[in-house]
């Protein structure tokens, strides 16, 4: 019997869902080992263990601060594990014991969000060159989201290509939990997630706003936390003038899933991506999806989402629009998105990544 710490600390965040489903069937597969769950004390209520050998603990540390360097490696050290499942890279780099660790993707090196501080996020990406590289040279073994990703890191360093393990991500659907969200629309588009801006919401926006020409109906619902990139976007929309554009704030799952069910399509206008999951959410809930050409998402989504080239607005226009005049091009996708979410198991990525964890402990 081994004790396997998890370093949950993002199970609260936009990441979060892969944490929290990660965990929820990893219980079914592994009822031997010890597991220790750390969580931020703020969140030590989020996810409640059902199996005997799960066990949340709290620790507070921030991601990319010298108490995570300093203080989070005395944590790990005094708690001894066997192994840690890192969910996300940051981590004390100088933490000698067996590791594993999940990058989702590389956009904190490739991006830049203009509603940061310039200097700060530029220190931020320079630190995170560093933490990145001896990450994944130190770790037994890597876990990426999607084979794009798994590219780009072992573009980025140079280490074994069996080290790093690809483990998709899955979607899970709850039709008898849905709440109606009460919108001024009579149709509606939307986007879930969040707005920093690689995410591509002003392009979205303009595009929308050509749509009204020939739909003058036609909503745009965006749903994510209402943050400083949100009311960044919200600023730019209400500067141009822009009509029939809702922001939601926060919604509860049972709400956004009944947009997803009631929406004419799911636009995906992002510029980079380590795997897509809204996607496949809204493919689960019936949406067709209409999707950037960009980076991984046609890995994830295959002929089961409408591609658009995300740099032109006129071709996002132009692909919003053929699905919502295209009634049986809108059936088709619906049909195809409900055969590609069957491809991706949550219960088969925790089997996974419990193999990540036995051939690390064993040093395979």
């Amino acid at each position: 019997m081994s004790h396997i710490a998890i370093d949950a600390r993002i199970i609260n965040s936009s990441t979060g869902t892969y944490v929290e489903r990660l965990l929820t069937y990893l219980q079914d597969i592994d009822t031997v080992n010890q597991y220790s769950i750390i969580v931020p004390t703020k969140d030590k209520d989020y996810w409640t263990p059902k199996s005997p050998n799960f066990k949340v603990i709290t620790a507070d540390f921030k991601n990319y601060s010298l108490p995570e360097q300093i203080g989070f490696k005395r944590f790990l050290d005094k708690l001894a594990p066997d192994l840690v499942h890192f969910c996300m890279p940051q981590q004390p780099v100088f933490y000698r014991g067996k590791h594993v660790t999940t990058f989702h993707d590389l956009t904190l090196l490739r991006t830049y969000n203009t509603d940061k501080n310039w200097l700060i996020y530029h220190a931020k990406q320079l630190i995170g060159r560093y933490v990145f590289k001896v990450v994944a040279k130190s770790s037994e073994y890597i876990i990426t989201p999607t084979s794009y990703t798994k590219t780009e890191l072992l573009k980025f360093v140079n280490i074994p290509d069996k080290k790093v393990v690809v483990t998709h991500l899955a979607a899970d659907v709850f039709i008898d939990k849905l709440t109606p969200y009460e919108h001024p629309f009579k149709e509606f588009i939307i986007y879930v997630g969040q707005q920093s801006d690689y995410k591509n919401i002003r392009r979205l926006g303009d595009a929308h706003q050509k749509l009204l020409v020939t739909h003058p109906d036609l909503g745009l619902i965006l749903v994510g936390n209402k943050n400083a990139g949100l009311m960044s976007n919200e600023k730019y929309f209400t500067d141009k003038g822009y009509t029939n554009i809702h922001f939601t704030g926060f919604l509860p799952n049972t709400q956004r899933d009944w947009l997803y069910t009631n929406a004419r399509a799911y636009i995906f206008p992002s510029l980079m991506e380590g795997f897509g999951l809204p996607g496949l959410e809204a493919m689960g809930y019936g949406a067709p999806v209409i999707s950037s050409n960009a980076t991984c998402l046609p890995e994830v989504y295959g002929d089961a989402a409408y591609y658009f080239n995300p740099t032109d607005t006129d071709d996002m226009t132009r692909a919003i629009n053929d699905v919502l005049i295209d009634d049986n091009l809108r059936a088709s996708l619906i049909e195809k998105g409900h055969q590609q979410i069957k491809k991706y198991s949550w219960k088969h990525t925790a089997q996974q990544t419990y193999d990540v964890y036995v051939n690390a402990l064993l040093g395979k």
